[in-house]
């Protein structure tokens, strides 16, 4: 064959290519779509990111999550469409549940780890171990802290996204200023309460500043969390005593003592006042406070601000768990999970979609891990990104010190709440300590018997 003859068959492969391209084109758009609804949180960006497919891009849960979802629409091969339904994080349970009652249940649902026991008490979810097997989700990576919190009776009834908890965010150059930081430039870290006071006031001296920030007004859970890691680094806490009837005891001596220290830091003026949960971050991000105490979710969004020029938190960015003040290390620790509801796939079609969803945000759990937090899958927490990010070292010891509520306390979603806004009102209205305890108890107590 001529070199003519060559050039001529070459044209006519690819041409033929080209047409089979347009063809299988064509026929997947020709396929009807398979449309699915995907309820979260998580806030909504699309003036930033709602075209985006750049995953690599993507900053923040917000970013990453929409971006996540934008580049499967535009990927994948079985013409499925994912179609969000964003809510606020607030009254996102009471609005999933409102939902499920019209019968308006999503596809799928991102859901807490914790509040994860009251829909499967309810019958609303199901096991899931056979369904993520089939699209290739191996159970047997899901890191131990995930496995506890999406498992049920040796049954997996969610997929686990993270593992997030309660970390102190260090502006370093306040700390510098203040004198509170070593040598090599990282913060002193108070390992008592009596040094946390001491270097609290210290630091507020220097700088004419508070040395927290963290949400006291229209809060609902970070009051509660903070009270849990000091409650469970103390030995012999149990929040909860009746076995199988639960009961909250808030008048044991390790709930009283975490309840002194809180109410104690915040007399003092070592904590920003007034704040709400945008307000008390702004406040970190302005200069104004040496410490904010939020969870993972923060780290990717500071990191973002330390790298400019013009910032208070320029090059002086840290963070690390929330210190160990008292008897033992411990923090208070939860995930993200997603959640397949009975009723929320309409047939066998949207049930695969779902699933074939499902998989690639486990093969993307990396990306994720991006926004701060620990990821759920054991290959992705491997990976040599996951460990090039910065400051993950920092954070890595609390996927095994971290804490949540056991499994057995039903409706820990509206405990929390309910205990939070009590701890905030003796904060900011100087609620006397035992009536904070007695109202706190009678409330939590009420929601129990209730459910029984």
């Amino acid at each position: 064959m001529n070199k003519t003859s060559i050039q001529k068959t070459s044209l006519r492969n690819l041409a033929a290519l080209g047409l089979f391209g347009c063809i299988a084109a064509s026929a997947l758009a020709q396929q009807p779509k398979t449309e699915i609804t995907l309820a979260r949180f998580f806030g909504s960006c699309e003036a930033d990111y709602g075209k985006s497919t750049d995953i690599k891009a993507a900053r923040g849960e917000c970013g990453v999550i929409t971006t996540l979802v934008n580049n499967f629409n535009a990927t994948n091969k079985d013409n499925i469409v994912v179609k969000p339904q964003i809510a606020e994080w607030g009254p996102y349970y009471d609005q999933l549940t409102a939902r499920i009652v019209a019968r308006d249940v999503p596809a799928i649902a991102v859901m807490h780890e914790s509040s994860l026991g009251d829909f499967v008490n309810r019958k609303l979810l199901e096991p899931m171990d056979d369904s993520f097997k089939s699209v290739g989700i191996d159970t047997a990576q899901f890191t131990d802290h995930a496995k506890a919190g999406t498992s049920f009776d040796g049954k997996t009834y969610a997929l686990p996204f993270d593992t997030w908890a309660w970390l102190w965010h260090f502006n370093l150059n306040l700390m510098k200023k203040a004198g509170l930081t070593k040598a090599d430039g990282t913060p002193v870290i108070p390992t008592t309460p009596e040094e946390l006071l001491t270097q609290a006031r210290q630091f507020k001296q220097a700088t004419g500043k508070p040395y927290f920030s963290w949400t006291t007004v229209n809060t609902t859970s970070p009051n509660m969390r903070t009270f849990l890691t000091l409650f469970y680094q103390q030995n012999g806490a149990e929040l909860f005593k009746g076995g199988a009837k639960p009961q909250l005891d808030m008048k044991s001596p390790q709930a009283t003592k975490a309840l002194e220290l809180m109410t104690q830091m915040y007399n003092e003026g070592l904590v920003m006042t007034g704040l709400d949960y945008g307000a008390s971050n702004q406040a970190f991000v302005n200069g104004e406070t040496g410490v904010v105490v939020v969870g993972t979710w923060k780290i990717d969004d500071f990191v973002a601000q330390s790298e400019k020029a013009d910032t208070a938190l320029s090059k002086g960015y840290a963070v690390y768990p929330f210190p160990k003040l008292l008897d033992k290390k411990a923090v208070f620790a939860d995930g993200h999970s997603w959640v397949m509801l009975k009723g929320g796939t309409k047939d066998e079609a949207s049930r695969k979609a779902a699933l074939t969803f499902l998989k690639f945000l486990w093969d993307n759990d990396v990306e994720w891990a991006r926004t701060g937090h620990l990821p759920a899958n054991k290959a992705a927490l491997a990976t040599a990104e996951f460990k090039a990010l910065p400051m993950r070292a920092n954070i890595a010891e609390i996927s095994t010190i971290g804490r949540g509520m056991p499994h057995s306390v039903p409706r820990q979603r509206a405990i929390e709440v309910a205990v939070d806004q009590e701890i905030g009102n003796m904060m900011t209205s100087k609620k006397p300590l035992k009536d904070t305890q007695d109202a706190a108890e009678s409330r939590v107590n009420k929601l129990l018997d209730a459910v029984r």
